[in-house]
């Protein structure tokens, strides 16, 4: 079972692996092997690529399946000629952040580097000049280059939070879940290719990579403000910007939390929409948990940068590290809570027989 360190390795070992959306494969062979290491665990990808994890045996409950993405802004080199390598960008960061920004191609060998000459934000293409020694070939990703950038202590800083932190976590959570029979119903679900448009999550609902009787606990790393800040516990999310989740699924994930005294938060997080909006929309059940994050999508000083007082700088997405394992604290409550009987039609009926003989009519005086 994960005990913290071991889930903090998980944790550097996915939000350091390169990832875009289409080109997963890093993260898809780390996640095979760590299931390959656990025999009473079953993997199964769909169509789309989608990976979903549950528990072997006889389970009484029906599936509670925490969902995170595999995928992260990155280039994706599409062409080569020369020292020029033609790429797409896949993922939603701001035009300012490309101007002559410098990137890394990871490779087993020397890192290979570049510079962006040209970023189209119409199409999200451009093309990197291949600064260092080494092959690029069309395929390959390339990643913001980052330097001189230190992580506060109690905080997590790497290339790819969003999602990868969701996966740890899941993962974590799931770990833990193996040793109690009663959460054998517990399930991981990781898409692809959610941030040009969660279109795994897309496939797995309209597919049914998972069954309609499953709930649905959506992982997201959101953008942090002063009203959700980093290091306040995990967020239960209400809704994003595109709709409300799913009313007693995030009731009963947020009263378990407070009556056991977990730190979280209860937010809405209209900043983005995310992948619990797409299954809602085709019939499950879901509900939306986040991890508060600095430097969204790698945009360091963003705040300044959308005032237009900032310089726009890549830098490392960073998490604390109690709302990480907050996290994978409230993944396990939440698949205890959420057959919890007594929803809130309960909780106002028996206001209302408390109560309902204030309504009598009396005689004025």
């Amino acid at each position: 079972m994960a005990d913290r360190s071991t889930a903090e390795r998980w944790l550097a070992a996915l939000t350091n692996s390169p990832t875009a959306s289409g080109h997963e494969d890093a993260v898809i062979r780390w996640v095979r092997a760590w299931v390959a290491r656990r025999e009473d665990l079953s993997l199964r990808s769909d169509a789309g690529g989608n990976l979903l994890i549950t528990q072997k045996g006889r389970r009484t409950r029906s599936p509670v399946v925490a969902v995170a993405h595999m995928d992260h802004p990155a280039f994706v080199v599409t062409s080569v000629e020369g020292r020029e390598a033609r790429y797409e960008f896949r993922g939603g960061v701001r035009p300012e952040y490309f101007q002559n920004a410098r990137v890394v191609f990871p490779s087993r060998g020397p890192a290979i580097r570049g510079v962006v000459r040209t970023h189209d934000p119409t199409t999200g293409t451009g093309s990197i000049r291949v600064t260092g020694n080494g092959a690029v070939n069309p395929g390959a990703i390339a990643t913001w280059g980052f330097s001189g950038q230190r992580t506060k202590a109690g905080h997590f800083s790497a290339p790819a939070c969003d999602d990868l932190a969701g996966c740890a976590a899941a993962l974590a959570a799931l770990d833990r879940a193996r040793a109690t029979p009663a959460l054998r119903h517990f399930g991981v679900l990781l898409t692809r290719a959610e941030e040009v448009g969660f279109v795994g999550a897309i496939h797995a609902a309209k597919t049914g990579t998972v069954s309609r009787e499953t709930r649905l606990l959506s992982i997201e790393a959101s953008r942090a403000s002063a009203h959700a800040p980093v290091g306040a516990g995990p967020v239960v999310r209400v809704g994003d910007a595109s709709t409300v989740f799913d009313r007693e699924l995030t009731n009963q994930v947020s009263w378990a939390a407070a009556r056991r005294g977990l730190p979280h938060q209860r937010k809405l997080m209209a900043g983005g929409s995310c992948e619990a909006t797409a299954f809602g929309v085709y019939g499950y059940r879901a509900a939306g948990l986040c991890l508060p994050l600095e430097n969204y999508h790698n945009m360091g000083n963003l705040d300044e940068v959308e005032s237009g007082s900032g310089k726009a700088t890549p830098m490392l997405e960073t998490i604390a590290l109690s709302d990480f394992h907050a996290l994978v604290d409230l993944l396990l409550l939440a698949a205890e809570a959420v057959d919890d009987v007594g929803g809130l039609e309960t909780r106002l009926d028996h206001l209302y027989e408390g109560s309902r003989h204030l309504l009598e009519r009396r005689p004025l005086p």
